[in-house]
C-alpha cells in the first residue's frame, strides 16, 4: 500500500510537472513548476518553503535545515523554465536536538517527510485537476498547501469559476480544508 501511495505521489508530480512545463509562461505556472521541482528533490523539504512569483521573479521564503538545502532550493528555482530571477529569503535553521532522554528525532523526521510528501502531492493534485477542468482558469490560480490546508489565491473571471475551483480543492484526497482567497476580476 505504501508503494502504491509513493508511486501515485510521483505520478501526480510527473503529471503536474509536464502540465506546468507547457504553462510556465505565467506566474502561477512558474510557481507550480518550482514547487513541483522542490517537492521531488530529496535535499529540500518543500513543506517548509513558500514559493511566490511576481513578474517571473520567484521569491523563496521559509526555513531549511542546511546551507546545502538552501543552495539546492535556489538552484532548482533558477533553473525552472520562465524564471527571470530568484529572491532568496530562506533561513537556515537546523532541526533542534531532542531535549528528553529518548531520541524522538527519527519519528519527527518521518512525520515531517510524510507531511511534505502529502502537502506537495496535494498541491500537485489540485493544480493538475484545475488545469484539466475547462471551467477553471488553473493558470491564474496559485495553490499552496500546509498541513493539508489548501490556500487558493489569484483572480478568477466569475463566482461560478471561484466556486468550482474551491470545489475541486475540497474534493481532492488529503485536503483537510480550503482557504479561499480568490478574487473575482472586474471587467
Amino acid at each position: 500500500m505504501v508503494r502504491k501511495r509513493v508511486v501515485g505521489f510521483f505520478g501526480v508530480i510527473a503529471v503536474a510537472a509536464a502540465m506546468t512545463a507547457a504553462c510556465s509562461k505565467t506566474d502561477a505556472g512558474i510557481t507550480t513548476a518550482v514547487k513541483s521541482k522542490l517537492s521531488a528533490d530529496d535535499t529540500v523539504k518543500a513543506s517548509q518553503i513558500d514559493v511566490d512569483t511576481k513578474d517571473k521573479v520567484v521569491t523563496l521564503r521559509g526555513k531549511v535545515d542546511t546551507p546545502i538545502a538552501r543552495e539546492r532550493a535556489v538552484e532548482l528555482a533558477k533553473t525552472t523554465e520562465g524564471v527571470r530571477d530568484v529572491v532568496d529569503v530562506l533561513v537556515v535553521a537546523p532541526a533542534a536536538a531532542p531535549t528528553s532522554g529518548r531520541d524522538e528525532a527519527p519519528r519527527e523526521r518521518a512525520r515531517d517527510e510524510t507531511s511534505a510528501m502529502g502537502d506537495a502531492g496535494i498541491t500537485a493534485a489540485v493544480k493538475t485537476k484545475m488545469l484539466a477542468d475547462t471551467d477553471v482558469g488553473g493558470l491564474k490560480i496559485d495553490v499552496d498547501t500546509k498541513d493539508g490546508v489548501v490556500s487558493l489565491t489569484g483572480n478568477v473571471a466569475s463566482a461560478v469559476e471561484k466556486r468550482r475551483a474551491v470545489e475541486i480543492a475540497r474534493e481532492t484526497d488529503g485536503v483537510k480544508s480550503v482557504r479561499d482567497q480568490l478574487k473575482i476580476a472586474k471587467k
